[in-house]
């Protein structure tokens, strides 16, 4: 373990970064008191995490950041985690990104969007859902009840008759004025009741029309509206109420076991639960110390913060990150620990939410790890495939060439951990130079960070097996990193008749002149399958991410009149080539020296080009 001089650490607030022999960061962390916080660390007892240990091993050095405030060290802590991403601090790995709806009331003719970034712009957010279904469904209801318009209003100006959308009543066709901006703000209004939770005050007002319309023998609108009614109820009855007080919160509970840690989190708003996620940790953290750096991580995405946090357990710094939420949020948030009472229930619901989802991931994980073993079996491999990972080759005629891996952990898949290759030495169309530069390069970095996958899965054959051999070798990782080839099925023609037949998917194993089969159907080959699958999807999407931005770029030099300048004006202006395209007649003027005729010459040309 490094020896220091605790006495030339400072006795202030700050930051500590815990730095590798490499100079890499392995761990930042806050304290108040920046040299008793470190003396903890290096003192004989130790600091009593287990993950801690395995980090003091490694340390080499410890660099300080001194702040005024604690508030200033949680912040600075924040951005650092993110520039650096320590493999020692909190992770919270998604499977999914949350989602939100924005409207913003400014607008003559607001609508609603789904966003997955809530910014400080003054529109209004509702959420966030982690399930997109969800949301289509409450986004089904309400234009049902409330039409409001769906797409942007340039664009539906420039038709000759409203969307599709109007005639089947989902939209109220502002853009051919087939209503008025009070008609149109009283939808707007009901919409948002709604999405609010106050579903009385939304019921009152159908309840009030249908009446108004029964009198007057409309028969038909009266139907209608009865059946939003209904909608509406029906919703409101499959929604868990809270009763805890009302308003917006998060609550937060957690289950210990067996040195593993399940955190989940329920979403409440307008005292309903509307969504719950979930999140397991690996390290062996203090339980105040782990609360509180989950809520700096969670709460410093660009997520919803509500106007409370309940929690299971009080934290040492809860009053700064009191102040840190409050000023991210724009108004006071509240940190509360309950005792009784159905806030104090509802921080129990989130704790046996955390306590099933425990269960169910073990149920899990031990399904997984009989699958892993079964894998490691059939393809006779040397250890354990913990960390699978595979790697295709993508281009069209030998242009734009890339690569991709896609990375299985413990048997799911780790997005986080997937990555892009740009391919530098190899000209052409030519996969395995091109195989060969990214397992190099990827092997490489692997051995100098100490990450290495315990098996690779490479989208070919024989020869394609034949470079990832190669590499293992040159790196001298020939019984370290076992290597399988997993080969496209055949079609076959019978020789009587006209039946087809599909042969069974073949992988290769080194030394090995037969493939090894895996029975059809078999769960073993189904997540082989996939992982190739997803690496295929994630090099062709990248590719064609790079062809677009080539063409419109080329798009761009091709136009007269706009040169080297113009187009970094008009980067700089929209901010990405998508954009640019995107953008309206009007917007495209709007650009600093861009005359008007260039701008609509601009328009057509993009526009002619893309719609060819």
């Amino acid at each position: 373990m490094l020896e220091v001089d605790l006495k030339k650490f400072p006795a202030a607030p700050g930051v500590y970064l815990m730095k590798g022999p490499q100079g890499e960061v392995l761990y930042v962390g806050k304290a108040k008191h920046l040299r008793n916080r470190l003396r903890s660390y290096f003192s004989v007892a130790g600091d009593g995490r287990a993950h801690i240990r395995f980090l003091m091993n490694r340390v080499a050095a410890v660099d300080t950041l001194v702040t005024d405030t604690e508030k200033e060290a949680l912040i600075l802590e924040n951005t650092l985690i993110k520039e650096h991403r320590p493999r020692y601090n909190i992770n919270l790995r998604d499977d999914k990104t949350y989602v939100s709806l924005r409207i913003d009331l400014r607008e003559e003719f607001p609508a609603l969007q789904l966003v997955r970034r809530v910014k400080k712009d003054g529109a209004r957010y509702f959420g966030p859902y982690s399930s997109g279904s969800a949301v289509r469904e409450t986004l089904k209801l309400i234009y049902r009840i409330f039409p409001l318009r769906h797409q942007p209003l340039e664009n539906c100006r420039r038709r000759e008759r409203p969307c599709l959308y109007h005639q089947i009543g989902q939209c109220s066709a502002p853009c051919h004025d087939l209503i008025g901006p009070e008609a149109y703000r009283t939808l707007v209004h009901g919409a948002v009741a709604l999405l609010s939770g106050r579903e009385n005050e939304v019921l009152g007002v159908l309840r009030k029309r249908m009446s108004e319309a029964a009198e007057r023998f409309d028969y038909e609108l009266a139907a209608r509206l009865r059946d939003q009614i209904r909608a509406i109820e029906q919703t409101v009855e499959q929604q868990k109420v809270a009763d805890a007080g009302g308003g917006d919160q998060d609550v937060v509970g957690i289950h210990r076991q067996e040195g593993e840690v399940e955190l989940a989190i329920l979403f409440v708003r307008e005292g309903k639960v509307i969504d719950r996620r979930s999140y397991s940790l690996e390290w062996r953290l203090d339980e105040d110390e782990l609360l509180s750096s989950f809520l700096r991580e969670f709460y410093s995405r660009e997520v919803v913060i509500p106007d409370r946090l309940l929690l299971p357990l009080a934290i040492e710094d809860a009053a700064t990150l009191e102040s840190w939420l409050s000023e991210r949020k724009g108004r006071r948030v509240r940190l509360l620990v309950p005792r009784r009472g159905g806030s104090r229930q509802l921080v129990e619901l989130a704790r046996r939410n955390a306590e099933e989802v425990y269960r169910e991931k073990g149920s899990r994980r031990e399904a997984r790890r009989q699958l892993l073993q079964d894998v490691a079996q059939r393809l006779h491999l040397g250890r354990f495939p913990r960390r699978i990972e595979c790697f295709d080759v993508s281009n069209v005629q030998g242009a734009h060439s890339v690569a991709s891996m896609a990375v299985l952990k413990d048997g799911e898949p780790d997005k986080a951990a997937y990555r892009h290759y740009r391919i530098r030495t190899v000209a052409g169309a030519d996969d395995y130079a091109s195989l060969y530069e990214v397992l190099k390069r990827r092997l490489h970095k692997g051995l100098e960070e100490g990450e290495l996958p315990d098996m690779i899965l490479i989208d070919g054959g024989k020869g394609q097996l034949a470079v990832l051999t190669a590499v293992l070798d040159e790196l001298s990782l020939t019984g370290r990193v076992d290597a399988v080839g997993i080969a496209k099925s055949r079609v076959c023609s019978k020789v009587r008749g006209k039946t087809v037949e599909r042969s069974e998917e073949r992988f290769f194993l080194p030394g090995r002149k037969n493939p090894v089969v895996l029975r059809q159907g078999a769960a073993a080959l189904f997540m082989l399958e996939r992982l190739r699958d997803e690496a295929h999807r994630f090099a062709i999407t990248h590719h064609r991410k790079l062809r677009r931005k080539a063409t419109l770029h080329s798009a761009l030099e091709e136009i007269p009149g706009i040169g080297p300048e113009r187009r970094k004006a008009l980067l700089r202006h929209f901010g990405s080539l998508k954009q640019v395209r995107q953008a309206t007649p009007e917007q495209l003027e709007a650009v600093p020296g861009l005359p008007k005729p260039l701008a609509q010459r601009l328009y057509a040309s993009l526009h002619d080009q893309s719609d060819a």
